[in-house]
């Protein structure tokens, strides 16, 4: 007879002992795919940063899994949003990860996507061009 302590089912098999995680938690690997996204959008934010660094220190950037659409919404699902700031609060870049990640092919789309998402708000948010922003715009990254 199997026993349960709380709900919970503990496994020993062949007398091995309790399994636990394959890789450490501080390896690439073990990353979600929401960790991993966060990373490319804070890597892309950092290198804007470096040349916009005095135009976006009151802008404040999030990613959320997906936008807060209507129900009976009928057009393309936004990829990401500018929502203006109010009151004390800074100016808001959004990407959403979900529509992102389900229009990206592979690793190197989702950072291109990713880094052309970023540079086309902080344009919009700017008034300028999104080759002024990022010369690099659209672009293959090799």
């Amino acid at each position: 007879m199997r026993s349960r302590v709380a709900g919970v089912r503990r496994r020993d098999r062949h007398g091995r002992g309790l399994r636990g995680p394959l890789t450490p938690s501080q390896a690439p690997v073990s990353r979600t795919r929401a960790e991993r996204f966060a990373d490319l959008v804070e890597d892309e934010v950092r290198r804007l940063g470096t040349r916009w660094s005095r135009e976006l220190a009151r802008v404040e950037f999030a990613v959320e899994e997906v936008p807060g659409v209507e129900p009976l919404f009928d057009g393309p699902v936004p990829l990401g949003q500018t929502l203006p700031g109010d009151g004390g609060r800074p100016v808001r870049i959004v990407i959403y990860r979900r529509p992102v990640e389900a229009r990206a092919a592979g690793e190197a789309e989702l950072s291109q996507m990713i880094r052309d998402l970023l540079v086309e708000e902080v344009a919009d948010l700017l008034g300028l061009s999104p080759e002024s922003v990022d010369p690099s715009y659209d672009t293959p990254d090799d």
